[in-house]
């Protein structure tokens, strides 16, 4: 499996504290079956996101993970953030934050609330080259009231990112039905552990995947896990995805009135 969001980069922002951490989540990653992991530290207000340091730091680690024999690739990308600077800093170079450099943006969204001008964003993003990807949108409180919010955006090709310990319910019974919501609606494009330490957030992959497949089948549960983050984590086009449900029932129902208009 390929965890394309995942706080292992030490000493830089609330994901792993040192470099012991981030070798012990290296070490955990693998055990659950991961085999590529890319570095995500956070792009916001709160912590610096300097990509040199952060270069520095993979490298460090991807040299002591290799000494402790630890079969687990890495890769580098951020969790983006949508503020105005981020925004006009990530247009101008879309491969400062995109994960390794090839495109796909994962982009977070605040716990409460949703930004203004979200849909124009996203379009202004795809504009500037980059797939953006929405991360964890099962945790956001508006949307858990009004998730078909999102519709406009799917359907304008945004493409969506579900914790795997939400599957699990570790992020609480709403959050939990919407991720399963979202699966069985095939709305979903890949699963992440969003992991930031060993014990409150670990990496665990395995068991959502296992329930992923006995609930929706092995072939998405492999496309969530494996196909679709293999081919951001090598910056190429998705396979080809499940039809996902419910993006244009409004539509198709205005086509079937003005079809039956015509037909009087």
């Amino acid at each position: 499996m390929v965890d394309i969001h995942h706080h292992l980069l030490f000493g830089l922002d609330d994901g792993a504290r040192d470099l012991e951490t981030a070798i012990g989540m290296a070490r955990m990653a693998a055990d659950e079956g991961i085999t590529h992991v890319v570095c995500t530290p956070h792009a916001n207000g709160q912590y610096e996101f300097n990509p040199e340091i952060n270069q520095q730091k993979l490298a460090v680690l991807r040299g002591e993970i290799a000494t402790a024999g630890i079969p687990l690739t890495l890769g580098l990308g951020c969790d983006f953030h949508l503020s105005y600077d981020n925004i006009q800093s990530a247009l101008k170079d879309p491969a400062r934050y995109s994960i390794n450099g090839l495109g796909y943006l994962l982009v977070e969204l605040p716990d409460f609330g949703l930004p203004n001008g979200l849909t124009e964003t996203y379009y202004e993003l795809q504009l500037a080259k980059s797939t953006p990807i929405l991360t964890h949108p099962e945790r956001n409180q508006t949307l858990q009231a009004d998730y078909k919010r999102m519709v406009g955006w799917l359907r304008g090709g945004l493409l969506v990112q579900v914790t795997a310990d939400s599957v699990l319910g570790k992020w609480g019974k709403r959050a939990e039905q919407l991720a399963h919501k979202f699966l069985e609606d095939r709305w979903v494009n890949f699963l992440a552990t969003d992991a930031h330490s060993m014990r409150s957030r670990p990496p665990r992959m395995r068991e959502a995947h296992a329930i992923v497949a006995k609930r929706y089948g092995q072939s998405y549960a492999d496309l969530i896990c494996i196909a679709n983050p293999t081919a951001v984590f090598n910056g190429e086009p998705l396979p080809p995805q499940e039809e996902p449900l419910h993006l244009y029932e409004d539509m198709e129902a205005k086509s079937s009135w003005w079809s039956r208009l015509w037909e009087k």
